[in-house]
């Protein structure tokens, strides 16, 4: 035990996509673990960081965002989705979502608050629930279906919640919440008069008629919702750490007063880049990155099922979770790890992602398809001797 360690981190430990990537490395396995792209996003965006750091652009900005990038999330979302915020003040940008969803966090919650999470969960939800002193109170998503349990979700608000979280298209289940799910839980958020973090990070990659529907944009939620977006989804970029927040002042101004002393602000250069990626990448771009992802979504399933998995195709995001008890009888970390040491394939065992009921996912693992064609033709070469013993 690390007599220095604070005890509220004492249950998480070391996260479960450092696990897998360091045995992905000791065994040479094909890694879709972590879902980081082995590929690099659109080149223009490279030559932008070039540029900018040349013009000596290369010191602190504004620690709410450089005002080039707040100013193209503006045009971005007025683009898309028909919506309007104020660059500078209703518009925040981190370094990442993930550090996003902290400073929103630590914005927002004061000890003794609830939060609404929905498992299975980007784990970082809980551990930065727990390090601003929330109580968490959790609703499942059971496959194989994922949908939202209206009553169960119902039963957890509280005089004491303050904060629900949702993210759609939803990692790890690979969900795009319905638009009869969305309304039934903001109409709760509005009885319970609380406010939303909407991860929305994968807003970009959804699949056949799976489109994406802002939280914000549902009646009575643009005044509760800070939403979160990334660079690293929608450009490939996940090194960059370039996220960004849009919502009503009063929720931005809570994130950015905690982001201002977690960070200060993002990479400059990065943010420049990503500002020009955002106004002159041309629209048919994210055309090619929905396409480009759904035939890598349809390749890894085959291989999967091919292998004796039961995949469950994802209508957005770049994971898909896939049912193994067909192969084995071993629990999901167990066999995560068998499948990495055997067979050179790793994947997340996605009961790490639960709290109140990991044996949901004891015959799941979660695989990315954020790779290659050939990496993912590898994967599913090596998959196939899963079934052949």
């Amino acid at each position: 035990m690390n007599r220095f360690a604070s005890r509220r981190l004492s249950p998480f430990g070391v996260t479960i996509f450092a696990e897998m990537s360091a045995l992905a490395r000791e065994h040479d396995a094909v890694n879709l673990a972590q879902g980081f792209p082995d590929f690099n996003g659109p080149g223009a965006m490279i030559e932008s960081v070039h540029r900018t750091m040349l013009s000596g652009d290369n010191q602190y900005s504004r620690s709410a965002g450089h005002p080039a990038l707040c100013e193209a999330v503006a045009r971005h979302h007025r683009a898309h989705y028909d919506s309007d915020y104020d660059p500078m003040t209703e518009v925040g940008v981190t370094c990442g979502a993930t550090e996003g969803i902290a400073a929103a966090m630590f914005g927002i919650l004061d000890p003794g608050d609830e939060v609404i999470l929905f498992e299975p969960f980007y784990d970082s939800y809980l551990a930065c629930a727990v390090l601003a002193g929330a109580v968490p109170r959790v609703a499942t998503l059971s496959p194989p279906e994922f949908r939202i349990d209206m009553e169960q979700l119902a039963g957890l608000f509280s005089e004491r919640t303050k904060l629900l979280v949702l993210n759609t298209p939803q990692n790890p289940t690979g969900r795009v919440f319905s638009a009869e799910e969305l309304g039934a839980v903001a109409d709760l958020c509005i009885r319970h008069d609380i406010a939303v973090l909407a991860d929305e990070v994968y807003e970009h990659i959804t699949f056949n008629d799976a489109g994406h529907v802002p939280f914000a944009s549902l009646p009575g939620m643009r005044e509760r919702t800070l939403t979160l977006s990334s660079a690293g989804k929608t450009f490939s970029f996940t090194g960059w750490k370039i996220g960004w927040s849009t919502g009503p002042e009063e929720l931005v101004s809570a994130q950015i007063s905690a982001h201002q002393f977690l960070t200060f602000c993002a990479p400059t250069p990065l943010q420049v880049a990503v500002a020009h990626a955002l106004d002159h990448l041309p629209p048919d771009y994210y055309d090619g990155l929905q396409e480009g992802y759904r035939r890598r979504r349809d390749l890894l399933c085959d291989g999967l099922a091919e292998a004796g998995f039961t995949p469950h195709s994802p209508e957005g995001t770049y994971f898909v979770l896939a049912d193994f008890s067909a192969l084995s009888d071993e629990d999901d970390r167990t066999f995560a790890h068998t499948l990495t040491r055997e067979f050179g394939v790793a994947a997340v065992p996605p009961s790490v992602f639960y709290r109140e009921r990991p044996e949901e996912a004891s015959s799941l693992l979660r695989f990315a398809f954020c790779k290659e064609p050939a990496t993912l033709e590898e994967a599913c070469r090596r998959l196939r001797r899963v079934r052949a013993g």
